[in-house]
């Protein structure tokens, strides 16, 4: 998250909850408790309602009786926040697009008024040249009761869910400390330490919670920015499985968009018409996902995939064929 993304996230905290410490909104934004200091240095010199008070009951404060009023960011942070978007389609999973919308309408009504005055005067608005769509390719419509979840997680509380893992037919009762809601590639998932061991639970196949009268015990250090990139990164990086296959060549950028982070490595396959490709899997299940490329790939290696894909194809030929020994 930027610096102005930021501060427009601290003014929403802040005018939900009035009063916050700095450790709060520095384990909340993944930042240093001094840079969150400097923020709100930064807020009240811009005549934003917001103080910093000391002491012991001190704290990050919104004055009482006064809104936020977005209108007074700069030009160019208005500029960088409408270009990055304000997902509506997750904001009202969220429960919160009525704020949403309003805020982008006065986004959009400080940009019109605001003229620029950087040497950059005469450059189009990144607003015309830029746009982003955080929904995932060909993906469903998420049903998934995110913003009754999310006032849950606001508790603090343990939670008590009904999960069940992919790829397994039957679901289980799990208790879960949970940090919060991730949304990445058109899905959201829970961030939670499941007995100490931090995981990312697929909210579609979340199908009940219960909100526990035990406050969350979060590991120490851990926040959720953070640790939602971590359990990311480690799940595009796990290559228990690496297949070797060869490809058509014309089926490279196909490929490409597929498998994405999976695919590791191309290179020129044994004739000009194929390539070479090594793809990466946390199983050997995984490679079931080759067979989508049909008659345009072969397994090379290892043994096992190869031979988990002969067994596929006979079993599909089976399936495929037996009406005409019916006949």
């Amino acid at each position: 998250m930027n610096r102005p993304q930021r501060l427009l996230s601290m003014l929403v905290v802040l005018q939900a909850r009035r009063r916050v410490t700095a450790a709060e909104l520095a384990e909340e934004f993944g930042v240093s408790e001094r840079t969150v200091l400097r923020d709100v240095e930064t807020l009240a010199a811009a005549d934003l309602p917001v103080v910093a008070e000391r002491g012991r009951y001190g704290g990050i404060v919104m004055i009482p009786g006064r809104q936020t009023d977005l209108n007074r960011l700069t030009a160019s942070e208005v500029d960088v926040l409408r270009a990055l978007g304000v997902d509506m389609g997750r904001a009202r999973q969220l429960g919160v697009d009525t704020a949403a919308r309003d805020a982008v309408h006065k986004l959009t009504a400080r940009a019109r008024r605001t003229p620029t005055t950087t040497r950059d005067d005469d450059l189009l608005p990144l607003t015309e040249v830029v746009t982003v769509d955080n929904r995932g390719w060909f993906a469903a419509d998420d049903r998934a009761d995110v913003a009754a979840l999310t006032r849950d997680l606001r508790r603090g509380r343990r939670l008590a869910i009904t999960y069940r893992s992919s790829g397994h037919r039957d679901e289980r009762k799990i208790v879960v400390d949970p940090y919060g809601v991730l949304s990445r590639a058109g899905r959201w998932y829970l961030v939670a330490d499941d007995e100490g061991r931090p995981r990312l639970f697929a909210l579609t196949r979340l199908s009940a919670w219960k909100v526990l009268d035990r406050p969350r015990r979060l590991s120490p250090g851990r926040t959720l920015p953070a640790l939602a990139r971590e359990l990311g990164d480690a799940l595009e990086r796990r290559d228990d499985v690496v297949v070797t296959a060869d490809l058509a060549t014309n089926r490279l950028d196909l490929a490409r968009r597929i498998l994405g982070a999976r695919l590791r490595g191309s290179t020129a396959g044994p004739r000009p018409d194929v390539s070479r490709i090594t793809v990466a899997y946390d199983s050997m299940d995984g490679v079931r996902q080759l067979l989508q490329f049909g008659e345009h790939i072969e397994i090379v290696g290892p043994p096992e995939a190869r031979g988990l894909v002969a067994e596929l194809a006979e079993s599909l030929l089976r399936r495929h064929t037996a009406h005409r020994r019916r006949e």
